[in-house]
């Protein structure tokens, strides 16, 4: 069964990237195979543990009296029941925050928060528009995280782009522009937010040390796609949909301290885990809370169903569960191949074959433009343990620029990251033309970031 684990886990991280064509959701795939390998572990974990050994198992059979009494099949059991436990705890911290910025975000889009950006955007000259859309999800991916910010900046698009064709261009670069702005922050990604959950790279170090890499990677397809565009050209305005006759009438101050209420409680995030260690998960149930109140005082005294809808109960029905459940799968299936030993063994091959940890990073980021980054991130943190010092202490250039490469890399196919899937999804983007227009300019951004933090740091 050792052996067949890591088979069953590739053979489900290829069928994820193929959910489309099989018409399976990915979420139903990665929750069967986490499922399966447990059980696997749970089958056969003696024989795992007596041919790779356990330093947690071996350190609480000798610390534990009551323990070492039990026979091995006893102790082998109880000590997975111990794993599951703690990964699952672990893996929670991680989706409560997910939910939680998921349900923040809806509930600023459901009272029209987002239109205070929308409007501020003057601008309809083609050029100067593909510059302040991709600088503005740039930063915004950073607060936001990049799939949210690709479903804010679409449905923005929608009101200002009337062409098709121009709105694809445009739509393209949002994918390069809110991959690379989330990844130098720690709450721009979920692999970022692993990375930094976990230990690895600290707020204020990810930040210096990859921002300017994240930009050269976005500027280089920014630049080359300016050109798709005639230089005086302005985009054509798309049918106006009749406006939503309850929001307009919602309080456009209301609308902006939601707005302002949702940022600060997201960008707080760091600030509060730096200053007073408070877990990531706890400060946006905080923030969510805070803004639970507000509404609900808001809408406390009127009973119409219109406006039932905009309270956070109902907020909850709308949010994207599955993708929820579908990075449960994933992580938990990495913690059972960490506990079975797997990742041990792969970390020692990823170092006899490339010795350099700065190479391993560059080989993950490209790997992830067609296999999951969120389980190639667990997966690494799971092979190379943090130490006390060396290439793998917290904030080594290894965890820095993983960083960097795991969520950039991600960008080279559409099918490489959430943001880029969802924005597929929204737009019908067809993968064929992604990959004729973006996917080379994705590539030479990928590497000139690389070059440029390899020349910093």
């Amino acid at each position: 069964m050792y052996i067949i684990m890591p088979v069953i886990f590739i053979i489900g991280i290829i069928a994820i990237a193929f959910e489309d064509a099989l018409r399976i959701n990915k979420a139903a795939l990665a929750i069967g195979m986490s499922v399966l390998l447990w059980i696997m572990v749970l089958a056969d974990g003696a024989n795992m543990f007596n041919m790779n050994g356990s330093d947690m198992l071996e350190t609480m059979i000798k610390n534990i009296p009551s323990f070492a009494e039990l026979s091995v099949h006893e102790q082998v059991h109880k000590f997975l029941e111990f794993s599951i436990i703690e990964s699952l705890g672990d893996v929670s911290a991680t989706l409560f925050f997910v939910l939680g910025s998921m349900a923040i975000i809806e509930l600023v889009d459901s009272h029209g928060g987002f239109e205070v950006i929308v409007n501020s955007i003057k601008t309809r000259n083609k050029r100067k528009l593909l510059w302040v859309i991709s600088f503005l999800t740039f930063f915004l991916s950073s607060i936001l995280g990049n799939l949210a910010t690709v479903i804010v900046i679409i449905a923005l698009l929608r009101r200002i782009v009337g062409d098709r064709e121009d709105r694809l261009i445009y739509a393209g670069m949002t994918i390069i522009a809110a991959n690379a702005g989330g990844a130098w922050s720690p709450i721009g990604d979920v692999t970022t937010l692993l990375l930094w959950t976990g230990g690895t790279v600290t707020v204020l170090h990810q930040v210096t040390h990859v921002i300017l890499p994240s930009l050269v990677m976005m500027s280089v397809p920014l630049l080359y796609t300016t050109f798709s565009f005639k230089k005086d050209a302005v985009c054509k305005s798309p049918k106006q949909e009749k406006p939503d006759p309850f929001l307009a009438k919602i309080d456009p101050r209301f609308k902006r301290m939601l707005l302002i209420t949702g940022l600060v409680s997201l960008g707080s995030i760091p600030v509060l885990q730096s200053l007073l260690h408070l877990p990531p998960f706890m400060g946006i149930l905080l923030g969510l809370a805070v803004m639970w109140v507000m509404t609900d005082r808001r809408w406390a005294v009127r009973q119409i169903p219109v406006i039932q809808d905009l309270r956070v109960q109902r907020v909850f029905s709308r949010i994207d569960v599955p993708t929820v459940l579908f990075f449960l799968g994933i992580l938990m299936s990495v913690a059972s191949l960490k506990t079975a030993g797997h990742l041990g063994q792969m970390s020692g091959f990823l170092d006899a074959v490339m010795p350099s940890p700065e190479v391993i990073s560059m080989v993950l980021g490209i790997t992830s433009s067609f296999l999951d980054n969120v389980a190639l991130v667990a997966g690494t943190i799971g092979m190379y343990p943090l130490a006390a010092a060396g290439p793998f202490m917290t904030d080594s250039s290894f965890w820095t620029f993983l960083a960097y490469c795991a969520v950039t890399g991600g960008s080279i196919l559409i099918i490489g990251s959430a943001s880029g899937v969802t924005v597929m999804g929204l737009e019908k983007i067809p993968f064929g033309y992604y990959l004729k227009k973006f996917s080379l300019l994705a590539l030479i951004g990928y590497f000139a970031g690389a070059a440029v933090y390899l020349m910093l740091f």
